[in-house]
């Protein structure tokens, strides 16, 4: 299904009108009855039919035998039965026009091949049927707006349900999605819907991301993922979350990596899983959660209505110790604890008493706590006018203070008066956390996140998240450069299973407009020595082989060669170590290349991702690369704002700006280089496995790419991603 279609056949599932419980029981202690029981419990406000041939009677809902014998067409089916009858149940779903399943049974595809087969059948049931699937292995569903309490969990069913329901949570964990539910519930944030995937049969992670999106009553679009099925849809949903300021946050599982991937570039090797999931989402727009509180606390922040423009964050604090630990905190997570100008301060140091400090963060001292809780509104007209501040963070805030207090409402009054994020974080203890004008702070767009939600790190996410939604609502279209390549040249070079030689793969650098070095191929040193007088000394020989790919793991390179007698030397020594070196290796002769000036090394490639497809790299260049791993990643294709992210990641950009009285780099030209990669890329990346420019030299003024290796697909087909 595609498109509009595909949303909105998931509507039975969240929002059905019957639903049917089969293997519904009498015995308290089974399945069957403790989801009739829940879905009573909860209020559901559709119809409930028990299904058992052998009862009449369930918590005073009358049983029918079957599906056939309801008095209405059923919507949604909850599974309470075991494996080995699902796929009966299921084929008597399909025969009476049932649109959607929750099917609870394990033993499916997580245990092993026997598994996988059973749920192709059900996949296949599914399909000819038109029945959507939540399931197998799965926890269940619930929507706290109906009251459809589709799950047997009590840690679903027993949790106080609040008042503001717009963040939707998805997960690939039944047991950790519940309890990431019950932490949101009991800090006062209660999830619209709850869906746990299970073994994803025909509705995976992303299906569900596309429903909420559609939905008006979701706000927020949360989740646990260990693993998406199909990125290249997640990418497109991020891009249409962005437009609609819906942010997708999600909790990606598995940053620890348990071996290296063995392959011929450079690329390649650094390619890490985790890697990739981390940039791809900073290419997206998707917040990357840590762990379930900034699931939390981010949402908080949110729901407040108001995105931070900027970073710059001051502190107001009674506690000098706290405020400096909560500035350490916002630098950490990258906030900026700027400091205050000379005017906001005199304004500040006139209202507070002499011995209080009105220098970022802000020190009420004692009195504050203790005396004069008043003190916590001095401050604040002052910081609301200032127009460096974007965020108004207090440590600590007056517990006493409820809805009716005079000094509250004043306090409420300022904060609506501007369009600042103004929030209240309290030390974490226990009965000594929670003021009491709590709930009415966060009903005025104030939000309250106790210490023990990290909301620092939340805030910085969100500010992250502002930074880049305000990003793509500016962002303007740059119209598409023409290119004159000829592609049927290049096809002809990408040999499926070829590790391409570098002249090889210089040539289609070429192709695409990617400055290469001037370079010949000699096969005898007497044309080497032609070569050399034709580019003009010094000169650079390298081996020029598709079995050889770094050429100084086998001394097979030289450098600075100056005249004929060090041209006929080189050429020799090359020849014969990488002979040594690798004695089956295909030597297609030795490369003779102009001896660039010294520049900034970098290194951009290309990697074919299982699940991805192909990946980008940039990173600090040379043989060091994987040393210090100085690398970002984007999913193709680039857009110009991919680019310029990729380069300040980096550590290394400080050198490609300039420093130390050097010069900045050609900036624009690593700019144009990516793009021209990702063209590439999005004509011919079924093909690429592996591709390294390395080194691309970058000057002052412009890019010369001085190395390239290239390894292609052994059989040319169009890339799959796995269960897409």
């Amino acid at each position: 299904m595609r498109g509009k279609e595909n949303y909105l056949s998931l509507e039975p599932l969240f929002n059905p009108r019957t639903v049917a419980v089969l293997g519904a029981s009498e015995n308290k202690n089974k399945l069957g009855y403790l989801q009739v029981k829940a879905l009573l419990n909860n209020g559901f406000n559709g119809e409930i039919y028990p299904i058992n041939p052998n009862s009449e009677m369930i918590e005073g809902l009358p049983c029918y035998p079957n599906l056939a014998d309801t008095p209405k067409q059923v919507d949604l089916v909850l599974f309470c039965v075991s494996a080995d009858k699902v796929k009966k149940c299921l084929e008597e779903c399909g025969i009476n026009n049932v649109k959607a399943a929750v099917i609870f049974a394990s033993g499916f595809s997580e245990i092993g091949e026997d598994g996988q087969k059973e749920q192709e059948q059900l996949n296949k049931i599914a399909k000819k049927h038109g029945v959507r699937i939540i399931g197998p292995n799965c926890v269940g569903i619930v929507n706290t707006m109906n009251g459809l309490m589709g799950t047997f969990s009590p840690g679903l069913t027993h949790v106080p349900v609040n008042e503001q329901r717009e963040v939707g949570f998805i997960t690939q964990s039944g047991a950790f999605g519940v309890l990431t539910y019950i932490a949101a519930a009991q800090n006062g944030l209660t999830f619209n819907y709850f869906v746990s995937v299970g073994n994803e049969v025909n509705t995976q992670f992303s299906d569900v991301i596309e429903y909420m999106l559609h939905d008006d009553q979701t706000s927020i679009i949360s989740g646990y993922l260990e693993g998406e099925k199909n990125p290249q849809k997640l990418r497109l949903l991020a891009e249409q979350a962005l437009e609609r300021n819906k942010p997708i946050i999600i909790m990606k599982s598995g940053r620890s990596l348990a071996g290296s991937r063995a392959a011929a570039s450079h690329t390649g090797s650094l390619a890490g899983s985790d890697q990739i999931y981390d940039d791809f989402f900073k290419q997206t727009g998707i917040v990357r959660a840590e762990d379930y509180d900034d699931i939390i606390s981010f949402s908080k922040l949110f729901l407040s209505g108001r995105l931070p423009k900027g970073k710059n964050t001051a502190i107001i604090t009674s506690s000098g110790g706290r405020g400096i630990n909560e500035a350490d905190r916002c630098e950490r997570y990258g906030l900026n604890v700027h400091s205050l100008s000379q005017d906001t301060k005199q304004k500040i140091q006139k209202v507070i008493p002499p011995f209080a400090s009105a220098t970022n963060p802000i020190d009420l001292t004692a009195a504050a706590a203790i005396t004069h809780p008043e003190l916590f509104l001095a401050p604040l007209q002052a910081l609301v006018e200032d127009k460096e501040t974007d965020i108004i963070l207090f440590s600590e805030f007056p517990m006493e203070w409820d809805e009716d207090h005079p000094s509250l409402q004043k306090f409420i009054e300022i904060c609506k008066s501007t369009d600042k994020l103004i929030f209240v974080t309290t030390f974490p203890l226990e009965g000594m956390s929670v003021p009491k004008g709590a709930n009415a702070l966060t009903k005025n767009g104030i939000p309250f996140i106790p210490g023990n939600l990290n909301p620092i790190r939340a805030l910085s996410k969100l500010a992250d998240y502002s930074e880049k939604y305000l990003q793509h609502m500016q962002k303007q279209e740059l119209p598409k450069e023409e290119r004159l390549i000829n592609k049927a040249n290049v096809k002809d070079i990408l040999v499926p299973g070829a590790t391409l030689s570098e002249s090889e793969a210089s040539n289609i650098l070429d192709a695409y407009g990617i400055p290469t070095v001037k370079r010949s191929l000699a096969r005898t040193a007497d044309e080497a020595v032609q070569d050399a007088k034709q580019i003009g000394f010094p000169v650079v020989l390298k081996v020029d082989s598709p079995d050889i790919p770094h050429k100084s793991d086998a001394n097979a390179i030289r450098l600075n060669v100056r005249n004929e007698q060090e041209v006929r030397h080189a050429f020799s020594e090359i020849n014969k170590n990488a002979k040594w070196y690798k004695p089956d290796a295909k030597i297609n002769g030795v490369a003779v290349q102009q001896m660039l000036r010294d520049g900034v090394e970098v290194i951009v490639g290309v990697t074919n991702d299982t699940y991805f497809g192909p990946v980008i790299m940039l990173g600090l260049g040379g043989v060091f690369v994987e040393v210090f791993k100085d690398v970002s990643f984007r999913v193709s294709p680039l857009s110009r704002q991919d680019a310029m992210d990729m380069i300040e990641e980096l550590k290394s950009s400080v050198i490609l700006k300039g420093t130390r009285g050097k010069a900045a780099v050609d900036i624009e030209g690593i700019v144009e280089i990516l793009l021209k990669v990702s063209a590439f890329v999005s004509d011919y990346g079924e093909e690429i496995k592996e591709l390294d420019i390395n080194p691309l030299i970058v000057y002052e003024k412009g890019v010369v790419a001085a190395d390239a290796m290239l390894v292609v697909h052994e059989r040319q087909s169009k890339t799959t991603i796995a269960g897409g």
